[in-house]
């Protein structure tokens, strides 16, 4: 076949290659396939209770909440916060609504109790006394003794102050049940009455907040009930957070970054491209070979995984600034002859383009066994994209009439070699390197934090944090969380870990819902104990009597006492159904039982501390400690991983290029590496897991120049320019995603930059450094 037939069927090679990709991205469901929710950079294999309750929570009843604050209404902010409210009452986007506080959903739930109490609340006061009866007075008669120590009760009741609440109740309840319950679960009340200036507004959306269905809507729903609320009082303030929103402005504002990040990163790339290079067109033959690793990593990685998070596409944004490597490498070396082909020209630099390809996906394939999905994903997003850029380059430049493209002067200017003082120059500056990448590593702190992962603007933390405290979130709480596989395992374990907080915490109150049901094994014995009750109610009004109260006063609990006793006993299911269903707005999020899991929500009046053991069930639900504990477990798993990446990829140049030279061309790279680390430790920057991803990526791109650079020494040349322009476009690629606002984004972006500008230094240094003068390089022609 002719040098014609050879271009066409390259040509042929590559359109079916472009059709393939772009029709699969084509049929792609992006708002399935791609996902913006921090919990999918979390292995979904992960054990730990706190991540497993975390996803639960996301898809359950708690995530759908928004909570509102209506400020500055004037003589109008009444009518402003009900207007707003009905307005949003009426949205099809809210399936919920309530103003706080919210006296409804506390009478409901009190009606529930106190007609039902002997089933609820009876068991645990029975329970309780029996154990106290077997204490400390078991020869006497249970009946007796129990009616006489109620009695007593009573009367020790009615002497405080907060009995005045009760006056209704007590002739109904003089066991005080329901008074005991309510005084045990007065901390579930999460919003203190609103000031007059204030208005509160809890609400629930219909619609998950990780969907589509969950965002827009919502904001519209809310912008809507807003103008409503100004209709009234035009100086109202609005103030409001939910998952929805947070999820929504974080989809909106990692697009823009994906946007313009790889705009930016692109147009940065070829800049330097066309800056050095003599004919502006032929600036545009390095296009392909960067749109070509862009198009194989997102094909590759779309078909790996079901799922992709977005963060993939936005740190892949740095693809174009590697794969030009492959380009520049090809394009800028010259022929050796005048009539060298491009297939003898391509043999010729084979071997450090496969080495340099080969060790470079040899590491990154290691990170895809990594724990976190998003590490995985960037293994694949990264391997794909540089094997995609080199197959492109040899393809394209295949293709071309001219295969050889030359830099201006400036891409190709060098410091004269043998002058003593550019050797000590040169030497002066390795060694301060060295001592920086010796010294500098030592001073590193690290902190993971899983909101760096996130675009969200500071003043919308802020407003989330003023939002909650007037909803009662405020650090002097902790809320746990105690869970089990039925309702009733859920309240055994949360009995035990209510025993486990009294010692832990003494003297902090702790209030759950689950403690208007008996717990099993008092529910169990209820039958039993009903049995030895026959002489009670007697019993009870003659201790009544003694302690100088009418027992007729009492009639209405001697009724229903007669009733209960008539009556079977309701299952334990049942009882939790029914507490389930009488519990509305907040209140109905302190417990879940069924679709939702079977769990009990606790709040102690303490702020975090001690962790409860294990075996209780019981986790606290402080989601960003356990988040970013769990992302520094896996920086150490990440960081044994790149320590056997880089160790396979010095071993290979190792093997390739033997001793001492392997050593030295691993070495730039290396050193490269430590002499970044030790700068952001002497400059006193906080490290997380990606500035480790960007140290492992740098290393694998700058040993790409390492290779280059010795090949060509070998050949007595001078290091070639296109490690000069390859180095350029990616410092500019990095440097670009150095100013995202997402700051692992921009961390990752500021070390690979660092390290791939220190490795260009280091290939232009080092032969200066050089003792004594020997014969000069030859120059690159290029």
């Amino acid at each position: 076949m002719g040098r014609a037939g050879k271009k066409w069927l390259i040509r042929l090679v590559l359109a079916l290659a472009v059709a393939a990709g772009l029709g699969w991205l084509a049929r792609l469901d992006y708002a399935r396939k791609v996902s913006t929710d921090i919990l999918e950079l979390i292995p979904p294999a992960e054990r730990a209770p706190e991540l497993a309750l975390a996803r639960t929570l996301a898809g359950a009843q708690q995530a759908k909440v928004a909570l509102f604050v209506l400020r500055d209404g004037g003589a109008q902010q009444e009518a402003a916060t009900a207007a707003f409210a009905a307005a949003l009452a009426a949205d099809p986007a809210f399936a919920e609504v309530v103003r706080l506080p919210d006296p409804v959903g506390r009478e409901a739930l009190g009606r529930h109790v106190f007609v039902h109490r002997f089933d609820l609340l009876l068991p645990g006061w029975l329970g309780a006394r029996a154990r106290e009866h077997a204490a400390r007075a078991p020869e006497q008669p249970w009946p007796e003794w129990l009616a006489e120590r109620a009695a007593a009760d009573l009367e020790h009741f009615l002497a405080a102050p907060e009995a005045v609440a009760f006056q209704d109740l007590v002739p109904a309840d003089p066991l005080l049940l329901v008074p005991g319950l309510v005084e045990r679960i007065r901390g579930l009340e999460s919003a203190e009455p609103a000031p007059g200036d204030l208005g509160l507004v809890w609400a629930r959306t219909s619609a998950a907040p990780l969907s589509e269905a969950g965002q827009e809507p919502v904001l519209a729903a809310v912008a809507r009930a807003e103008g409503e609320a100004r209709r009234l009082a035009p100086a109202v303030e609005l103030q409001w957070t939910s998952i929805g929103r947070f999820a929504g402005e974080n989809r909106r504002r990692i697009q823009q970054e994906l946007s313009w990040l790889n705009t930016i990163s692109l147009l940065a790339v070829l800049g330097v491209a066309v800056l050095c290079l003599r004919q502006l067109w032929e600036a545009v033959h390095l296009a392909p070979v960067v749109l070509g690793a862009l198009l194989g990593a997102w094909v590759a990685t779309t078909l790996a995984f079901d799922r992709v998070h977005v963060l993939v596409f936005v740190v892949g944004s740095l693809l174009g600034g590697v794969a030009i490597d492959y380009g520049f490498y090809l394009y800028l070396q010259p022929p050796l002859t005048s009539d060298e082909s491009y297939g003898a020209k391509v043999r010729r630099l084979l071997k450090p383009l496969l080495v340099s390809a080969f060790t470079t996906v040899l590491g990154f394939s290691l990170l895809f066994a990594s724990e976190l999905p998003l590490i995985r994903q960037l293994s694949v997003f990264v391997s794909a994209g540089l094997v995609a850029a080199l197959a492109t380059a040899l393809l394209w430049f295949g293709q071309l009439d001219a295969t050889h493209a030359r830099t201006r002067d400036f891409a190709r200017a060098r410091l004269p070699a043998g002058r003593r003082g550019v050797r000590l120059g040169a030497r002066v500056v390795l060694a301060g390197a060295a001592v920086v990448a010796l010294v500098g590593p030592w001073t590193l702190h690290w902190r993971d934090d899983i909101r760096e992962l996130e675009a969200l603007p500071a003043g919308m933390r802020e407003e989330a944090v003023a939002v909650r405290a007037q909803f009662g979130e405020t650090p002097g709480r902790t809320i746990y969380l105690t869970r089990g596989d039925s309702p009733a395992a859920a309240r055994v374990a949360l009995e035990s870990f209510l025993a486990w907080h009294a010692g832990a915490f003494p003297g902090a109150e702790a209030a759950s819902i689950g403690m208007a049901l008996p717990t099993p094994p008092d529910a169990e014995a209820l039958g039993a104990r009903r049995d030895e009750l026959a002489g009670f109610a007697p019993a009870l009004r003659a201790a009544l009597g003694r302690h100088g109260f009418e027992a007729d006063a009492f009639e209405p609990f001697f009724t229903a006492w007669s009733e209960w006793l008539a009556r079977p006993l309701p299952a334990y299911a049942t009882m939790v159904r029914d507490l389930t269903q009488a519990l509305r707005g907040p209140l109905a999020l302190t417990m879940a039982a069924g679709g939702d899991g079977n769990w009990f929500l606790t709040v102690a009046a303490h702020p975090p501390g001690a962790e409860p053991p294990s075996t209780l069930g019981t986790v606290a639900l402080d989601q960003l400690q356990t988040l970013n504990g769990l992302f520094a477990r896996y920086r150490i798993s990440a960081l044994r991983l790149s320590a056997l990446g880089l160790g396979l990829l010095g071993l290979s140049v190792i093997v390739l290029y033997r001793l001492p030279r392997g050593a030295a061309i691993f070495g730039v790279p290396a050193g490269s590496c430590l002499f970044a680390l030790g700068a952001l430790g002497l400059a006193g920057q906080t490290l997380n897991l990606f500035h480790l991803l960007g140290a492992f990526l740098g290393v694998c791109l700058s040993h790409n120049y390492a290779i280059f650079s010795a090949e060509n020494e070998a050949r007595g040349e001078e290091p070639p320019p296109s490690i000069r322009l390859s180095a350029l476009t990616t410092g500019a690629s990095f440097g670009v995603l150095a100013f995202s606002r997402i700051a692992v984004v921009a961390a990752l972006g500021t070390t690979v930059a660092l390290i791939v500008l220190t490795a260009l230094a280091a290939v232009e240094l080092i032969p200066l450094a050089r003792a004594g003068g020997g014969a000069a390089p030859r120059k690159d022609q290029s």
